[in-house]
């Protein structure tokens, strides 16, 4: 097997077969390029998250079934002036609903009829202190986001040739105007969207820009730092149209957030594989004259390493097809398949242009053996600096215990403020504060009970039995109101109420009180005669919806982690044939994880406020960090199993720290960068994922990698290898 390996090393990079490998990747760009649609012409931002055997899509359908005439999907307009709403306010509304009841908005369904209320009849619908209205709008089920957005634009010119202003785009603050504000299921759907949209551009320019500094201030060489770059771009340029085609057949199903997230994957690791052929390449390069031997042997002495990290990452993405939740679904098919094609690039179109260009690839920097420095009529050759990496793997060796000790108590007391951690699911939350869905709820929030802008539905089969339930909601203290029982078209047993809730229907209060209900409900059916009340209640809504969001996510995180970690174990043992080194780098990375989470809600929550963070970023995190985090060490500690064939395992570790320790530095920080790019879009559910990752990856590139599992390696000495054998090579030889 080997031998077909070394075998490929040198086709792709013999003198004739760089050019035909450099070739083959621009005609595959060009060919599926024209053949397949992009990624981007098949996102689906409506793809839905929660399984359809939750109880809230349950609810959901049993009450289309029964209820169908209130499944209109609302935009509440929140109508807002700070002095209070005048009589021409309310006047103005009127023949904004006459408007629309004419000559409806594209898809709308019904609005409240103010113009045909009296002045005093609407002004009973107005907030106690005067200077708040809601006016609902029900547009049609299953709409895409786009199409509900030009409903809305649509309502904003009806509604400016009517006040004149437009009173969506302007400032609250300002005393002397009307304000309206779109929020409700239909507003923060076309927010959420409009937030993505606006960061695909952005955030491809921003990690291309980060990347090409990083690269610059590393190498100080303009020709490579462009090179990881076109690899990554041409790489991007198979992946996409792949996706796009898949996509396409319906095979997969994928959202902005996954394009997003997988671009900067894409850069940060692709990058990272580039760096880890380039730093073996360079010092090849003072060694071996012939440039195209230089990039064989290379490939030979870290392509394996490259191909086991790679692997690594994409069979851990490729576990998040168990997920039940969509969103960490969708996210498996193009992250993996991202990783993988980098990876395939990584060691064939990379090593391809680096042997086309040669030691030019490192202008102004050029590095020369000592033959061609000799000619080039240098008296001496350049000394040999020892470096920091040199340092830090004689100081692990000399004193292990100290450093093994320390990194732990460190990384140990970071991973204790994890457990503090607050979590959110609330969408809401993640807005910005000046988004208009977010200031629409907050209006309604303030001048209005919270829960109206999301009530929950409960449907009870009553087996034609005389149940009378809503006394009993009515005492419990977090319900304000509770609706006129409703009876359902086809099943007269069926019976439905809406809830208004005290509490912000997104809130984890709001989510908490959810079992209270049922238990309530579940108590008055049993006192009434009915068997089996748990199967004859429904609970619907926003915040039913987020209930389940957070028992699904939990479901697949007890399932998807430790799949991730045994998978990677297994990975390990076949590479390296220990179990003990297993055991140490998953237990490494996992500490590195919790510390991540622990110091990222250090730095979230006390330094800049951030009351909770998004419910998700655990799963998403874990993912990366330990993936990512693993590729370190396996990039590591390769070298030092490699190293411990010709030398004691002291002086492996040692030389193994150093002659790794600033590519993976390197690597380390570009993938930090990378994934904090994600902290300058505007939804903190990516700018708490980004932190909290970059975190994990610093914490693993300049704790983990150089001090903690150098120092275990060093502390265990020749049971490293258990269950294998290793041969001992004395300190003389």
């Amino acid at each position: 097997m080997k031998h077909y390996i070394y075998r490929y090393f040198a086709a792709v990079t013999s003198k004739t077969g760089k050019w035909i490998t450099l070739i083959s990747w621009l005609l595959l760009v060009g060919i599926l390029s024209m053949l397949l649609p992009q990624a981007s012409s098949q996102k689906n931002d409506l793809a839905g998250n929660i399984p359809t055997t939750a109880l809230s899509q349950q609810a959901e359908e049993k009450m289309k079934e029964e209820f169908s005439n209130e499944q209109g999907t609302p935009a509440l307009i929140a109508w807002f002036r700070s002095t209070g709403l005048s009589d021409q306010d309310l006047e103005q509304i009127q023949k904004l609903t006459n408007q629309l009841t004419e000559d409806p908005l594209i898809h709308q369904e019904t609005i409240i009829p103010y113009h045909q209320l009296p002045l005093e009849a609407i002004k009973k619908q107005i907030s106690e202190d005067g200077t708040t209205i809601v006016l609902p709008i029900l547009f049609e089920n299953n709409l895409a986001t786009t199409e509900l957005k030009v409903s809305m634009k649509e309502l904003e010119t009806v509604a400016n040739d009517i006040l004149e202003d437009n009173p969506f785009n302007t400032t609250l603050k300002d005393d002397t105007k009307l304000h309206a504000r779109t929020t409700g299921p239909v507003g923060i759907s076309i927010d959420a969207t409009e937030l993505f949209s606006q960061g695909d551009l952005s955030l491809l320019i921003g990690t291309v820009i980060i990347v090409l500094i990083c690269l610059l201030i590393i190498y100080r060489s303009p020709v490579l730092a462009l090179i990881p770059l076109i690899g990554v771009g041409i790489a991007y340029g198979v992946i996409s149209p792949l996706l796009g085609f898949f996509g396409e057949l319906g095979w997969i199903e994928f959202d902005s957030q996954s394009i997003a997230i997988m671009t900067v994957l894409l850069f940060g690791a692709g990058t990272d594989y580039c760096l880890f052929i380039i730093s073996r390449y360079r010092t090849l390069l003072t060694k071996e004259s012939i440039k195209e031997i230089a990039m064989q042997k290379a490939l030979e002495r870290s392509g394996g390493a490259v191909a086991m990290s790679g692997l690594t990452v994409v069979f851990s993405l490729l576990v998040l097809l168990l997920a039940q939740y969509g969103a960490v679904h969708r996210f498996a098919i193009p992250f993996s398949l991202s990783i993988l094609i980098m990876m395939i690039a990584s060691l064939s179109l990379v090593p391809a242009i680096l042997s086309i260009i040669g030691r030019l690839s490192f202008y102004p920097f050029v590095p020369k053996t000592e033959e061609l420095l000799l000619k080039k009529g240098a008296n001496k050759l350049p000394n040999q600096r020892k470096s920091l990496g040199n340092a830090i793997g004689t100081m692990v060796t000399k004193h292990p215990w100290k450093v093994t000790i320390l990194t732990t108590i460190l990384l140990g007391f970071f991973a204790l403020f994890s457990l503090k951690t607050e979590y959110t699911y609330d969408l809401l939350s993640s807005f910005p504060d000046d988004m208009p869905s977010r200031e629409g709820f907050a209006l309604i929030e303030d001048h209005f009970n919270a829960g109206e802008l999301a009530p929950v539905s409960v449907m009870i089969n009553t087996e034609g039995k005389d149940v009378k339930v809503e006394e009993s909601l009515k005492e419990l203290d977090f319900i304000a109101t509770v609706s006129e029982a409703e009876i359902g078209k086809s099943n007269p047993e069926l019976v439905k109420y809406s809830l208004e809730l005290q509490n912000n229907p997104y809130s984890n209060e709001a989510m908490d009180k959810l079992p209270t209900i049922r238990e309530t409900l579940e108590q008055k059916l049993q006192d009434s005669g009915i068997k089996n009340p748990k199967d004859k209640i429904w609970l619907s809504g926003i915040t039913a919806e987020q209930y389940d969001t957070r028992e699904v996510t939990n479901e697949d995180a007890q399932l998807i982690i430790p799949v991730i970690l045994v998978m990677i174990a297994i990975l390990l043992l076949i590479y390296l044939r220990s179990i003990t080194a297993a055991i140490y780098l998953i237990a490494s990375v996992l500490l590195s994880y919790f510390s991540a989470l622990g110091l990222g809600w250090i730095i979230l929550h006390y330094g800049f406020g951030v009351e909770a963070i998004q419910g998700l970023i655990p799963l998403y995190s874990f993912v990366f960090i330990v993936a990512l985090g693993e590729d370190y060490n396996i990039f590591m500690i390769s070298s030092i199993w490699k190293k411990s064939k010709e030398m004691p395992l002291l002086q492996a570790v040692k030389e193994g720290v150093a002659e790794s320790g600033g590519v993976i530095t390197s690597a380390g920080v570009i993938l930090a960068a990378t994934f904090m790019v994600l902290t300058t879009l505007p939804m903190q559910v990516l700018v708490h994922f980004g932190t909290i990752t970059a975190i994990g990856i610093v914490l693993d590139t300049f704790i983990v990698r150089p001090f903690l599992v150098p120092g275990i390696t060093s502390l265990l000495g020749n049971a490293v290898f258990w269950p294998s054998k290793k041969i001992h090579v004395k300190e003389n030889e």
